[in-house]
């Protein structure tokens, strides 16, 4: 790939994270919240408690919340929920020693986004290996900083190979499988980004390949955040 297709494809994502969060911000300054909530994904069950819609009492949903995890970051340091209270996070899956288009495109979105939020301390990324026998927290450094990921903000995390993708198919409901053939270990994987909101509720999922989802993404982090600052204010 020469340089003027790279620089192309750069200035495709930037001008997709900058346009759409532009144009809410213009209704947000003439003091309007015209947007649609975003959806809650996984419903677990039906609730005690009711809500009204146009004079009907609706009951309402209880929904998933992401369990709890211990992994360790590029920094060696043990993460968990406890560190990211109150924040919005977007998870995503990779492997330090991946060549592979999606590879590049889940971290190219990512880096973007990074840069995007990097002043903001609400917004923050984890990026779960699925090959957590050899990315240790030596190796997650070394690609850290190769994308200019920094600890906090952006953390790259290892951990115990089943409870890592325990957490992967089981908490965020994404694909993700080891398989042995004949060119070695191979991954299995969807390469989705997921939007989970301070109350561990999954508010999105977003095909790392597909600019419309990116836009999406962009745009839909703005919007929760959004929410998340009402919330805030309202004492909810």
């Amino acid at each position: 790939m020469n340089n003027k297709t790279s620089l192309k494809k750069v200035l495709i994502l930037v001008t997709i994270l900058a346009v759409p969060g532009f144009l809410y911000y213009i209704l947000q300054d003439q003091g309007k919240n015209r947007y649609r909530p975003l959806p809650r994904f996984h419903p677990v069950k039906i609730g005690g408690s009711f809500h009204s819609e146009r004079g009907k009492l609706i009951p309402d949903t209880i929904f998933h919340k992401v369990g709890d995890f211990k992994f360790l970051n590029q920094k060696g340091d043990t993460l968990s929920w406890a560190n990211y209270g109150g924040d919005i996070t977007v998870f995503n899956l990779f492997y330090t020693w991946g060549h592979t288009d999606g590879l590049k495109a889940v971290n190219g979105v990512v880096q973007m986004l990074n840069k995007a939020y990097e002043r903001n301390p609400r917004i923050r990324f984890v990026s779960l290996s699925i090959d957590p026998t050899a990315d240790r927290p030596d190796r997650l450094r070394i690609y850290a900083d190769s994308l200019n990921a920094m600890p906090g903000k952006w953390n790259l995390v290892t951990g115990d190979s089943a409870q890592v993708f325990k957490f992967i198919n089981e908490q965020l409901f994404v694909d993700a499988a080891t398989a042995y053939g004949r060119g070695g270990k191979q991954f299995s994987y969807g390469n989705m980004l997921v939007l989970v909101d301070p109350s561990r509720q999954i508010r999105g999922y977003y095909e790392a390949y597909n600019h419309e989802a990116v836009a999406r993404l962009n745009d839909e982090i703005k919007v929760l955040l959004a929410e998340v600052l009402r919330n805030t204010k309202d004492g909810r």
